[in-house]
């Protein structure tokens, strides 16, 4: 038997495999597309925000949620306690208004670490000074502007595209790995002229048959439902996913070459993914987090793909505009393919 048609028969078989796994086809195509919706759903654009505040039940409270009312944009109810406290500590109102009777000043309570309360604080405050009757120096104009690709489901999309890269490459390889070796497969493969990178490769490479399919179901149904846009390149996008799958192939060939259990593989799985969760920028953005954190962060494969999924798909970059994050991806290709190689095991 040649290399090449090793390779090929290894990578039809896992195919095949796959495709007799229905559980398999729905964690890969289903329900990335099912958890994309439901986010979309959450946090589509829904126009300008309704604030809602609380006034506190006593003198002049009527006055203040008259005044607020008659400004608009606010939502206010008359609380006494302790329901003004679960209010604010719950996140129920943003902001809690204690008016001080005729002519006094309003008490603002409000939490300062919550940026929508501290921007609940100045609007409810430019609207009682103006129901006082403060006169403004002058009237700005306004222009309200809602860029293509600026609302928060267009950039969760793309990160959304890399987490279900990074989920289904790592998963799928490392555990076809492992149950081949728990079931005694790779034992018996040993005794086949097939060499160690010719069965890795082949996992790869049938992962990437349904990459296209995968990546493209998502951005698809995302389309359709919510108009997110794709400015850049189709086939760009297509090579930075490509790029991306490649570098979570090998690291779960790296995490599963010696694994000896689904319990152990799966925990080391984890623990490769959970940073990635939490700092590559899926659901915000990695900048929230300290400078002194950004190196590591930033040489994370996952924020490299979400990075640059994002400059396509956004931006509408150009290959210019990706290549530090395609060579951060195909670094980490050849270092966890090489490494993963040189300690494969079959036993």
């Amino acid at each position: 038997m040649s290399e090449r048609s090793a390779l090929v028969e290894l990578t039809r078989v896992r195919f095949l495999e796959f495709l007799r796994e229905p559980e398999a086809i729905f964690w890969v195509f289903a329900f990335p597309i099912l958890l994309t919706f439901a986010l979309g759903l959450a946090f589509r654009s829904q126009g300008a925000p309704i604030v809602p505040v609380a006034i506190a039940a006593g003198a002049g409270a009527d006055e203040a949620r008259a005044a607020l009312e008659d400004a608009g944009g606010f939502t206010v109810r008359v609380l006494a306690e302790p329901e003004l406290s679960v209010a604010l500590r719950n996140g129920a109102v943003q902001l809690v208004v204690t008016p001080a009777g005729e002519g006094g000043a309003p008490e603002y309570r409000f939490d300062p670490t919550r940026p929508e309360s501290r921007l609940a604080r100045l609007a409810v405050d430019s609207a009682l000074q103006r129901a006082r009757g403060r006169q403004d120096v002058f009237t700005a104009r306004s222009r309200e502007e809602t860029a293509p690709g600026s609302r928060y489901v267009d950039w969760l999309v793309p990160g959304l595209v890399g987490l279900n890269i990074m989920g289904t490459g790592i998963w799928s390889i490392g555990f076809a790995i492992v149950q081949a070796r728990t079931r005694k497969l790779l034992k018996r493969l040993l005794a086949t002229p097939m060499r160690r990178w010719e069965y890795l490769a082949s996992l790869v490479l049938a992962r990437l048959v349904f990459l296209l399919l995968e990546v493209a179901a998502i951005v698809g149904v995302t389309w359709l439902a919510f108009g997110i846009p794709v400015n850049g390149s189709l086939v760009l996008l297509g090579t930075v996913s490509l790029v991306g799958a490649l570098a979570f192939g090998g690291l779960g060939i790296l995490l599963a070459c010696r694994a000896q259990t689904v319990e152990a593989v799966s925990g080391l799985m984890n623990v490769a993914m959970l940073p990635m969760w939490l700092f590559s920028g899926v659901f915000f953005s990695s900048e929230n987090f300290p400078r002194a954190m950004q190196p590591f962060i930033q040489a994370l494969p996952l924020t490299a793909l979400n990075d640059a999924l994002r400059a396509v798909m956004i931006d509408g970059a150009g290959l210019g505009g990706v290549w530090v994050e395609l060579l951060n991806m195909t670094a980490w290709t050849v270092v966890t393919f090489w490494v993963g190689l040189r300690l494969f095991r079959w036993r």
